[in-house]
This record gives structure tokens, sequence and C-alpha cells, in this order.
């Protein structure tokens, strides 16, 4: 009997440590996931992060400049450049934790942050983790 190996192209899922690489999709830059203090969990000797470290300018750094009209900066800014897309910069405002976590894996009593998490910044764009910083 042979058994066939199927590649169904499917991400593979890891954990999310201090240091990982973050996007927004109306963000112009990439920028990275900090932390203040461990939860006394390491991979590769990077402090393991969970579903809550989302508060920003502690865990999630600006994204360089934003592009969002939700964005009331953005939108004044354009509107006195006539209308025409005027970019300021990025203060991320996230209000919940990341969504998809691994609850069966707890860190610090929190399911554990995962690559294929995401979060919301209320001017619309959805923060990503492009990179889960284990290296």
């Amino acid at each position: 009997m042979s058994v066939q190996i199927l590649d169904t192209g499917g991400d593979k899922q890891s954990y999310v440590v201090a240091g990982a690489v973050l996007g927004c999709s109306f963000g112009s830059e990439q920028s990275k996931l900090k932390t203040p203090f461990s939860h006394g969990v390491y991979i590769k000797n990077k402090a393991q992060m969970n579903i809550k470290d989302f508060t920003p300018l502690v865990h999630i750094m600006p994204f360089g400049k934003c592009s969002s009209l939700s964005n009331p900066t953005v939108a004044a800014a354009t509107a006195a450049n006539n209308g025409v897309l005027k970019e300021m910069p990025c203060i991320p405002v996230v209000t919940m934790p990341w969504i998809n976590g691994k609850a069966d894996v707890l860190i610090d009593e929190e399911p554990a942050l995962l690559n294929k998490c995401t979060n919301q910044c209320m001017y619309c764009g959805t923060i990503s983790i492009q990179d889960d910083g284990q290296e």
C-alpha cells in the first residue's frame, strides 16, 4: 500500500514572538511587535506573545504613513489638499485583542498569538503578521 502526500498549499501556523513583523493594509511601512515585559515563555530566546498583546504604541507600533480616509487626520489633510490624498503619520487605534489565537495553548492565561492572527484598526486598516519573528 502506498501513501500519497498532497500539498494543499496551506500556510503553516507558527507562534509569534516579540520582534515579529506587522503590516497594515493602509500603512506605508511595516513595524515590529514589541513587549514591555515577557509572559515567561520563550521560543528561541524571544518572548512568546498572546492575543492580549495589542496595545497601540506599546505592542503595535506605527506603520509609517496612513492612507485611510477613515483616519480624521488623513481626511482633513486630503480636504485641505483639494481632495488629493495626503497621507499622514500612522498612529494605530486598536481596541480589541488579536483574533484567531490558539485557544488550547495559553501564554500567561491567554491564547497564544499565531502568525495567522489579525487585528483591525479603527481607521479600517487590517493589521496582519507578516513574519512570526522567530527567524
